[in-house]
C-alpha cells in the first residue's frame, strides 16, 4: 500500500536509477549522436569513472526511447546490423527539458543529504 506522504525509504538519493541514466542519455543525445557503448562509455567518462549504467539498463531505455519517438535509431552498417546509432528528436528535446526540471529538486535534495552526512559524520567542511 502507497501513503501520499510516506517517507521516502530510498537512500541517498530520491531518483530512481534508470531516471537518471534516461535523463543523461538524454542529455548527451542534445549534442550528438551516441551508440549504446558511447553512451556508457561517455557517462563513466564524465562520472570519473566512479560508476557507469550496465548494458542491460542502458539498451532496454534506448529501446524505450525509441518507441515513444524520443530518439531516432537507425544502423551504421544495415547488412551487419551491430551498432546502432541514436539521436534525439524534437518531442525527445522537449521530454529532456520536462524532465530536467522535474528531477532538479530530487537531485538537490540528493545533494544536501550527501553533504550533511559528510559535514556530520566526517567533520568536512563546504
Amino acid at each position: 500500500m502507497s501513503y501520499k506522504n510516506e517517507r521516502n525509504r530510498q537512500f541517498p538519493s530520491k531518483i530512481s536509477t534508470t531516471s537518471f541514466v534516461k535523463l543523461y542519455i538524454l542529455h548527451l543525445l542534445r549534442d550528438r549522436s551516441y551508440y549504446g557503448n558511447e553512451i556508457i562509455e561517455e557517462i563513466k567518462n564524465r562520472l570519473d569513472g566512479k560508476w557507469e549504467p550496465s548494458p542491460g539498463m542502458v539498451y532496454p531505455l534506448l529501446r524505450d526511447l525509441e518507441e515513444s519517438g524520443y530518439v531516432i535509431g537507425w544502423w551504421e552498417e544495415p547488412d551487419k546490423r551491430s551498432i546502432r546509432r541514436y539521436k534525439l528528436t524534437d518531442k525527445g528535446y522537449k521530454h529532456y527539458q520536462i524532465i530536467l526540471l522535474q528531477y532538479k529538486p530530487a537531485f538537490e535534495d540528493s545533494l544536501y543529504i550527501v553533504q550533511s552526512v559528510l559535514k556530520d559524520i566526517y567533520g568536512i567542511k563546504f
